[in-house]
Parts: C-alpha cells; sequence; structure tokens
C-alpha cells in the first residue's frame, strides 16, 4: 500500500511534468507567433521606404508630415516597430498613397483580389479622388471576383462532321 506522501509526491510529479509540457507548446507558439509579427513589420517597413524613396521624401521629411520622430520611422522601416493603424495612416498620407495600402502590407486588411498591377494603378492615379479610387477598386474586384466564380462558357460552334458517301453517289 503507498503512502499519503508518496501519492502526493507522484501527483506532483505528474502536474509538473504536464505543466513543463504545456508551456513548452506555449513557448513555441509564441516564437511562431513573433516570428510572423517580426516578418509583417519588416515587410511594411520596407514598403514604406521604397515608396519614400519612389517619392523622394527624406526621412525627416516623412517623419515631420507624419507626426512621428525620426527614430520611430527609422525603427518602423527597419522592421524594428509594428506601427498602429493611425500611424499608419499619417504615413501614408505623408507619402500620398492610400492608407489601405499600407494596411494590406501591415495585415491590417486582407488583400484585394485582381492583379496588384491594375489595383497599383488606380490606386497611383492622381487624376483621381480617394473616393473615386475607392468605388474603382470596388468595381474591378466585383468583376474578378464574378468573373472568377464563373465556369469558362464552352465553344459556339457546332463540331465538324464529314458527310458519308451516299448509296446513289456509289
Amino acid at each position: 500500500m503507498q503512502k499519503p506522501g508518496e501519492f502526493v509526491r507522484e501527483q506532483v510529479t505528474t502536474v509538473r511534468e504536464k505543466v513543463d509540457q504545456l508551456a513548452g507548446s506555449v513557448a513555441e507558439t509564441v516564437a511562431a507567433e513573433r516570428s510572423k509579427v517580426s516578418a509583417t513589420s519588416s515587410q511594411v517597413g520596407d514598403f514604406i521606404r521604397e515608396q519614400r524613396s519612389a517619392a523622394r521624401v527624406s526621412l525627416r521629411e516623412l517623419a515631420r508630415s507624419a507626426g512621428v520622430s525620426n527614430p520611430y520611422l527609422s525603427q518602423v522601416e527597419r522592421g524594428l516597430r509594428k506601427p498602429s493603424a493611425e500611424i499608419l495612416a499619417a504615413i501614408a498620407k505623408g507619402l500620398k498613397i492610400s492608407a489601405e495600402t499600407l494596411y494590406e502590407q501591415a495585415g491590417i486588411l486582407d488583400r484585394r483580389a485582381g492583379n496588384p498591377d491594375t489595383v497599383a494603378a488606380i490606386r497611383n492615379d492622381e487624376s483621381l479622388s480617394e473616393r473615386h479610387k475607392a468605388v474603382l477598386l470596388e468595381l474591378y474586384e466585383t468583376y474578378v471576383r464574378e468573373h472568377a466564380a464563373t465556369p469558362p462558357a464552352a465553344p459556339t460552334t457546332a463540331p465538324h462532321t464529314t458527310p458519308s458517301p451516299s448509296k446513289e453517289s456509289a
């Protein structure tokens, strides 16, 4: 017969093993999530840097127009900081691009359906207002979704058959 002290020790050991096992899986999950956040932060930072370079705006100018500090914006571009939606909107305004573009890069919004070049062309057209761009993108996305859902049409031409010789002509 097992003594009460041995029973308790056995139970404590079992519980500790389970806790250690769960802690290990939680640590792996946290590490995986950190990796995803880091990759997203780096991706949005690279995109901001590319847009800033293309617009020929200095880091200092963009930081000033976005209302953030120079070091903070530098950290965002290097993927060391993950900016909030408000900061992304301010950066987008400073870059003269839609906030939606940065939200997509940061993983806040789902990417639009369709050809990315077409979407980018609509977003970059300076002759369109933000409202017109949003309407055009919505129409384009609707068309792409409907077109993808429709099965391809069957050929409309009749199958070609060769006439067989009749008994009379033989």
